[in-house]
């Protein structure tokens, strides 16, 4: 555990990576969208009596695909230079991750309350607070934002350690055969005629659900990672 926590130490020697640049991203972003509530607003000339939603929360969700990256490039040869097992390194990194996306939830979390406190900034403009996502209560909210920033760092970690084990064309080949299989399955659909179905099961599908499955291919994705990564030449 002191070695797991050493490299928890280690990818946190430069912040930016794990903690400053999210939090800028979604500040910068939250920064926007209410100026943009603000200007709607404004040339409305009266309250609007519609709520308003913004995308604009999950930019900082997709930028754990690249934190996964640089965790992975950036940490993995110099954690091999201090003789850091290809276990530990995993472990730490993993934990880093979880923690710096449990504090972005719980940013989420708190912003929601405000959100509701003050009915949309004053404005009717959500930005945390999305209904289909607070509707089963805000740990169920929590809970897909946290799997939702643990997926996407996951992923980079996975397109990192192919990199570092087969190099630039394995991932291009790897990035071809999940378009591939999209494309696949999206004709395997329209010959069933079943995109009436899948709109269904999309509509009728809860944020807890969903996370509950994302959990479960983040721990699919993390295992493929975790094997990869221990054939990886630093």
């Amino acid at each position: 555990m002191n070695r797991t926590a050493n490299v928890v130490r280690m990818q946190l020697i430069n912040r930016q990576t794990f903690v400053w640049v999210p939090l800028l991203i979604l500040f910068a972003s939250l920064a926007i969208t209410l100026a943009i509530y603000g200007i709607i607003t404004a040339a409305a000339g009266q309250p609007i009596t519609e709520a308003m939603y913004s995308g604009g929360v999950q930019a900082p969700l997709w930028y754990f695909a690249v934190v996964g990256v640089q965790a992975l490039n950036l940490g993995f040869p110099f954690s091999q230079a201090l003789s850091v097992s290809r276990r530990e390194f995993f472990d730490g990194t993993m934990l880093t991750a979880g923690t710096s996306a449990l504090g972005l939830a719980a940013i989420y979390l708190i912003g929601g309350v405000i959100e509701q406190a003050t009915d949309g900034w004053w404005l009717g403009g959500y930005f945390f607070r999305l209904p289909w996502i607070w509707d089963q209560g805000p740990w169920a909210a929590g809970l897909f934002y946290f799997v939702a920033a643990m997926l996407a760092f996951i992923v980079g970690v996975l397109g990192a350690t192919v990199y570092k084990r087969f190099g630039m064309l394995w991932v291009v080949l790897l990035l071809i055969g999940v378009a591939v299989a999209l494309v696949l399955a999206a004709l395997g659909i329209t010959l069933a005629d079943g995109w009436s179905t899948v709109g269904r099961t999309l509509a009728g599908s809860e944020a807890l659900s969903v996370a509950l499955i994302g959990a479960a291919v983040a721990a699919v994705l993390a295992g493929l990672s975790f094997l990869t990564l221990r054939r990886a030449t630093p």
